[in-house]
């Protein structure tokens, strides 16, 4: 179905709030259900935001129930736990039960301990025993993003009943594009598509068209080592195995997308100085937005201190020629600017892997190259700047413009290399952005603008 997304944002939601305050709650289902679960979800929260929690949950009981689970599985987790608090027991436990594996852990996760317990009584002992293992998994590791919910075939299977075993299990899978071929013991040993086994002859054995040659990440890996293998080998699954090589669940790439988002989120949060936080921030309070914003702000105000008390250490040699003074900020704006823009680039060229630590040599030999041609370019241009439009001597000139150079190629340099010694530190890369970058120049620039001009104007 086709419409437009504003028209869904406004009119909608308006007639929908309409019904719901002439308590028209049937009539207002029927709108819903105008639309995928998708949109259905996003309706929900804006008119969680507009009418409250508990009319959004009368709404939500209205609504058909494989639906309904579906619309829940789409929400953020700060609405799921709202939802969670307004049904009863009964309601909860069935939304649980038929929610994918992997998004009914990810609410648990979120639930208070009391809750998972209920849930739990009410689950299978091997249902509890596979919850608990899964809960216990590191946050943040491929662990705690896989489902169990695969196709694994035995390598002696023939096609035939590898086919069958698939026609059988395969609405309970995650996908059945890739089934995962086990040895005793679960041990992963290869890989076989839905295509090779649909092109085959029935009486063909499953280990001689499966590949052995596959990509597998650990139960303990971090998720953005997953995202980046992802993002390079584009699969649409992918196994996970414990250290002892046997497969315990897999991760799709819809999962992935969401961690993806959230790990260039992270590393933007970072980039300009914000603590990392992931809730949104409309719903994050003042006091929050001002301790998460707050301690980088005192760091960039105590580095520029420092830079003024670099300058006013040059205080005799400003009083002498004071028009240095007017070229400080141009020199400081373009060398921070220089330094971010080195930076951001190979930050993100270290997120996306097109960058290894091995590369850090072949950076800085091009970063000095770049940063030669691009201070030489700007600096000639403000030579015939100062010297035809301002009027000054070609002393000033020669200063302003050979600091600009050496300031250019510093910044780009130490931009580019930064975010690869924190790599090689174990830092993350998205801390040596902007807001540091910028501040570490600047005192670079006033040293180097300072000392440059006592030096030709010999003061």
């Amino acid at each position: 179905m086709e419409y437009d997304r504003e028209k869904l944002s406004e009119e909608s939601i308006s007639q929908i709030l309409q019904l719901i305050e002439e308590k028209s709650y049937i009539k207002a289902r029927e709108e819903l259900l105008k639309y995928n679960e998708v949109d259905i979800a996003e309706i929900l929260e804006d008119i969680m935001d507009v009418a409250g929690v508990d009319k959004t949950i009368i709404l939500f009981r209205t609504l058909p129930k494989n639906i309904s689970v579906e619309v829940f599985s789409y929400l953020d987790i700060e609405e799921q736990l709202k939802i969670i608090n307004g049904i009863t027991d009964k309601e909860l436990h069935y939304i649980i039960e038929e929610l994918p594996f992997d998004d009914m852990i990810d609410v648990l996760e979120e639930l208070p301990a009391n809750i998972v317990d209920k849930i739990l009584e009410k689950s299978s002992k091997e249902e509890r025993k596979l919850i608990n293992t899964f809960l216990n998994y590191p946050e943040n590791s491929a662990g705690s993003l896989m489902t169990p919910d695969y196709i694994s075939l035995q390598k002696d299977m023939t096609v035939k009943e590898a086919l069958a075993y698939i026609k059988k299990e395969g609405m309970d899978s995650e996908t059945v594009y890739t089934c995962y071929v086990k040895d005793t013991g679960r041990k992963l040993i290869g890989i076989v598509s839905l295509r090779s086994l649909v092109i085959s002859d029935d009486d063909v054995i499953v280990k001689d068209i499966m590949q052995t040659d596959f990509v597998y990440v650990n139960v303990l890996d971090d998720q953005e080592q997953v995202s980046n293998m992802f993002k390079k080998y584009g699969f649409l699954a992918m196994p996970v195995v414990d250290n002892e090589n046997r497969i315990v669940g897999i991760i799709t790439v819809d999962d992935i997308l969401d961690i993806i988002d959230e790990e260039t989120t992270e590393d933007f949060q970072k980039m300009v100085g914000v603590t990392v936080s992931t809730v949104e921030y409309l719903d994050m309070s003042v006091w929050t937005h001002v301790k998460n914003r707050f301690p980088w702000l005192l760091f960039l105000m105590v580095s520029l201190m420092i830079t003024g008390m670099i300058i006013a250490q040059f205080e005799t040699l400003l009083s002498k020629v004071i028009v240095l003074v007017a070229y400080l900020p141009l020199l400081m704006g373009t060398g921070g600017n220089s330094g971010s823009q080195s930076a951001t680039l190979v930050i993100r060229g270290i997120a996306v892997g097109d960058i290894l630590p091995r590369d850090a040599w072949r950076i800085l030999w091009k970063e000095l190259r770049i940063s030669f041609l691009i201070g030489a370019g700007l600096s000639t241009l403000n030579f015939i700047k100062i010297m035809l439009l301002d009027g000054e001597s070609a002393a000033i000139a020669l200063t302003v413009c050979g600091a600009m150079l050496v300031i250019i190629m510093l910044a780009k340099t130490i931009g580019g290399m930064l975010p690869m010694l924190a790599k090689k530190l174990g830092i993350d890369p998205a801390l040596m952005a902007s807001p540091m970058i910028a501040s570490l120049i600047d005192m670079i620039s006033v040293i180097t603008y300072f000392a440059l001009a006592s030096l030709i104007l010999g003061i």
